[in-house]
């Protein structure tokens, strides 16, 4: 499911992935499901202090990026695929007018992707 989303709404986002650290976490918790991880993971793994990941994990919460979720004392974060889909969608069908072309790289983009799950884990650098 995609949300539906309004300007303001993909601008939040779009601000927020506008981060190395956060871009880093929105690439591991993507592939982590529903399921998520708990912070403390995510913080080894982004290499980052339990300080700054919470800054980060806030402003990605805010945005409706990631969801929080206490099991015990620990709090597992997860990607929200529906809004982060819905900021694609909206840049796809809002601002390139369902552009054929567009829409024909970025499915070769994501058939490329499916062929290749993990060509780039998420601490490497993204091609530009």
């Amino acid at each position: 499911m995609v949300e539906n989303m309004q300007r303001q709404d993909v601008l939040d986002c779009l601000a927020a992935l506008a981060n190395e650290t956060r871009l880093d976490i929105m690439r591991f918790l993507v592939p982590h499901g529903t399921t998520g991880a708990p912070a403390g993971q995510i913080a080894q793994q982004i290499a980052v202090s339990a300080s700054r990941l919470s800054f980060h994990l806030n402003v990605l919460e805010q945005a409706g990026l990631v969801s929080p979720e206490r099991k015990g004392r620990m709090v597992f974060y997860s990607a929200r695929p529906a809004r982060l889909g819905g900021t694609i969608g909206y840049l796809l069908s809002d601002c390139c007018g369902d552009d054929p072309g567009v829409r024909s790289c970025c499915l070769n983009v994501m058939t490329h992707r499916a062929v290749t799950p993990q060509a780039k884990p998420f601490n490497l650098p993204l091609e530009e």
